[in-house]
């Protein structure tokens, strides 16, 4: 079926994140409990600077989204990525530069039925491209040996390793964060 990937206004993104957030829930196999809390995250993250979202949809549905913004010291995120690379020892010549100035890719998600087609891929592209910031960065979920599409994607991308192992407070499971330096080639 056909899928086309395209950019949303800041509105249709608000009027689209029920939809949205029912995906980042299936594709991340979250409790659905958490739903209403992470459609109130979405939209308040629309007024953020350098906000940019990018969907894949069919004639019929929405079956992919991403979006993200330009890092910022006051962002709950990055005061996480701060703390994850003190704790890990990241020198602070390293930290510095990445906090120079990054795009933070918040969320990457597409719909377990149609995963592994090159809907990530044609996502995260269309959303750096022109991307505001030199560097990109983004977590994602620790898998042993790397062995899933999303780490397959990252990696296929020039994506490298910033944190590994690193816990967000609120979610049992190791992130990886990754970064990689802008445009993409």
């Amino acid at each position: 079926m056909n899928v086309s990937i395209r950019r949303t206004t800041g509105s249709e993104f608000a009027l689209l994140t029920p939809r949205l957030v029912d995906i980042y829930i299936d594709a991340m196999d979250y409790h659905p409990s958490i739903r209403e809390s992470r459609i109130q995250s979405w939209k308040r993250d629309l007024v953020k600077p350098g906000f940019t979202s990018v969907i894949a949809v069919t004639p019929d549905d929405v079956v992919g989204v991403a979006y993200g913004f330009l890092g910022s010291p006051e962002h709950w995120w990055d005061r996480q990525l701060r703390r994850g690379m003190r704790e890990q020892g990241v020198p602070e010549e390293t930290r510095d530069a990445l906090h120079s100035g990054y795009f933070e890719v918040a969320e990457i998600h597409v719909r377990p039925g149609r995963q592994g087609n090159g809907l990530g891929r044609r996502l995260i592209s269309e959303l750096l491209w022109n991307a505001p910031a030199p560097r990109a960065l983004l977590s994602t979920p620790e898998v042993d040996g790397e062995a899933n599409g999303a780490f397959g994607l990252y990696r296929s991308l020039g994506f490298a390793d910033v944190l590994r192992q690193f816990r967000y407070p609120g979610d049992d499971r190791p992130f990886a964060v990754l970064g990689r330096e802008l445009p993409l080639d």
